[in-house]
């Protein structure tokens, strides 16, 4: 056997290990999965990237071949969705303007989702959730920080917690909860009224107040911060949904 062959280690799983520093040489990572990993400061030379696929990325100072990477995605991105260009807006009206730029982009993806076969909304992508996940994740989301910012917080039982969030049962939360997607749907559609509500009432006075965030949020933060949220969040799982929905009609 060569050196790879006695040290072969496919399919091992790694869980809060610690490989700072570590040097890898002649590794072979094909096919591997990485979720929540700092790569901060890694170099990488004479790397093979063919086919990689990289989402939900903090990419600052990524460079490859001295060319910056952020700034070129970032511009494709605002193109995709122009509301990125106001996800960090301090204005009520271009906050308010984000957020029909945000809905309109999700009436579509429904629209596309309504033509597809029955059942699709519940068919999930490399392990990532499903559509109807997806849009019990943004109801949890929504309720967390629109209720931050409303300073009254209240959780509906179907929402669906970020995964490294153990303790759902102690926001009311029913892990064993499998809604139906028009069910799912309706939800949604409360939420998203609730949160242009509030924005169309907001004045640069209200977003200016500090509030007190959801249980793992530990920083201060203001009513604008939480709005923030709600759009990081509302943008990010478009573009993993009509991701995942690309893959599932490439597939049919």
């Amino acid at each position: 056997m060569d050196n790879f062959e006695q040290a072969d280690l496919t399919g091992a799983r790694f869980h809060q290990v610690g490989l700072n520093d570590a040097r890898f040489h002649q590794v072979y990572l094909n096919g591997a999965r990485f979720r929540l990993v700092d790569l901060s400061g890694a170099v990488f030379r004479e790397v093979r990237l063919t086919g990689v696929s990289i989402d939900g990325a903090d990419v600052r100072g990524l460079t490859i071949d001295g060319v910056e990477v952020a700034p070129l995605v970032e511009a494709e991105l605002v193109r995709r969705q122009p509301a990125r260009a106001l996800r960090h807006a301090t204005d009520p009206a271009d906050l308010c303007r984000a957020w029909t730029l945000i809905q309109d982009a999700w009436q579509q993806t429904y629209d596309d989702v309504a033509a597809l076969p029955e059942g699709t909304t519940d068919i999930s992508v490399d392990e990532e959730w499903t559509f109807t996940e997806t849009l019990r994740h943004l109801v949890f989301a929504t309720d967390a920080w629109l209720g931050a910012a409303r300073q009254s917080t209240s959780y509906h039982p179907w929402g669906l917690a970020f995964t490294e969030f153990t303790d759902a049962a102690s926001l009311g939360l029913d892990p064993a909860a499998a809604p139906q997607y028009a069910e799912v749907l309706k939800l949604r559609a409360d939420r998203a009224a609730a949160v242009q509500s509030f924005l169309t009432d907001a004045t640069p006075a209200l977003l200016a107040e500090p509030r007190q965030g959801p249980p793992w949020a530990d920083e201060p933060l203001t009513t604008l911060a939480c709005l923030h949220v709600i759009l990081d969040e509302e943008l990010e799982h478009h573009h993993y949904a009509t991701r995942d929905l690309t893959t599932l009609q490439s597939r049919s």
